[in-house]
């Protein structure tokens, strides 16, 4: 198994089963995973007012509130509605899993259940999760970027002589110091050959 997908990653398993719970948590735990668990719906609902877990095992027949109507009231939260969830069941009607993929759902796990498949489908939609999380990281940082370019553009008040520019408070600053403060440029001071000969004159005519 890979190591990397299951560092730090926390599942809560929602389940009525002793039995169920019993032996997800020995095919979980030893892969590396942490795991939390709820005797049922109203229990599991109550663990997420704090927990964010990474995953959701969700078993579809409890007493009290059935695993659809968890999941129901889970997608309708916006704080947890974007935690995969993934179906625990021994039903096999096409209309049931039909059911829990139009609640939000994301994949089924069938009873009895085996530990190869188990594995396999919770580190699939762990991957699918964390490369979902890696694509708004980097869309977060482009926004982030391409605000800070448009500070930089329209038309900029430079003084003819002096070369300073005004800011949107009226003060005026040195152009790179204006530039740091609007970007992430960073500027590294030479000096041109034209200014140059102007400054070290003596230089020059020694050439």
């Amino acid at each position: 198994m890979n190591n990397d997908l299951s560092e730090k990653a926390v599942i809560l398993i929602i389940d009525d089963s002793p039995t169920n719970l019993k032996i997800l948590l020995k095919y979980l735990k030893v892969s590396g995973f942490e795991i939390q668990m709820a005797e049922h719906g109203e229990a599991g609902l109550a663990k997420l007012e704090t927990l964010r877990p990474d995953i959701i095992l969700l078993d579809v027949m409890m007493p009290g509130i059935d695993g659809f109507e968890t999941c129901r009231r889970i997608k309708k939260k916006p704080e947890i509605k974007d935690i995969p969830v993934i179906f625990m069941t021994s039903l096999s009607e096409i209309s049931d899993k039909i059911k829990g993929f139009n609640l939000g759902a994301v994949d089924y796990i069938t009873k009895p259940f085996r530990q190869e498949e188990v594995l396999a489908r919770v580190n699939t939609h762990l991957t699918i999760l964390r490369q979902r999380n890696e694509i708004l990281r980097q869309k977060e940082e482009l926004e982030k970027a391409l605000a800070e370019i448009k500070v930089l553009k329209g038309l900029l008040p430079i003084c003819s002589h002096c070369k300073k520019i005004r800011d949107d408070k009226g003060a005026w600053e040195v152009i790179e110091v204006y530039i740091r403060n609007h970007s992430e440029a960073k500027f590294s001071h030479g000096i041109c050959p034209s200014c140059a000969k102007e400054l070290y004159p003596d230089f020059y005519k020694q050439k």
